[in-house]
């Protein structure tokens, strides 16, 4: 049991609020942006392949919003990786 009863719920509050606005933004974010090019629409609409499933494949412009996650979280992992070391912190 912590001493101050208020640092435990700042602590919930610091982990679940920014995990909401994450969810919130990604969930926007996905949804109303794409990298557009010229043939973007041609590209959602043509089929490429057929499974036997029934299931098609397209050849769609990639969402913006997961290459700025994919890029993030390789850059958080090179900094973590980086503070780790040189701080010789112990996981």
């Amino acid at each position: 049991m912590r001493l101050f009863n208020l640092l435990s719920f700042q602590h919930i509050v610091l982990y679940v609020f920014p995990t909401l606005v994450f969810m919130v933004i990604f969930g926007l974010a996905l949804a109303y942006s794409h990298l557009k090019s010229d043939d973007a629409e041609e590209r959602k609409k043509k089929i490429i392949y057929r499974f036997p499933e029934g299931i098609e494949d397209r050849d769609a412009p990639f969402p913006l919003a997961m290459i700025l996650i994919i890029a993030a979280t390789i850059i958080w992992v090179f900094f973590y990786i980086l503070g780790t070391g040189l701080l010789g912190v112990k996981i």
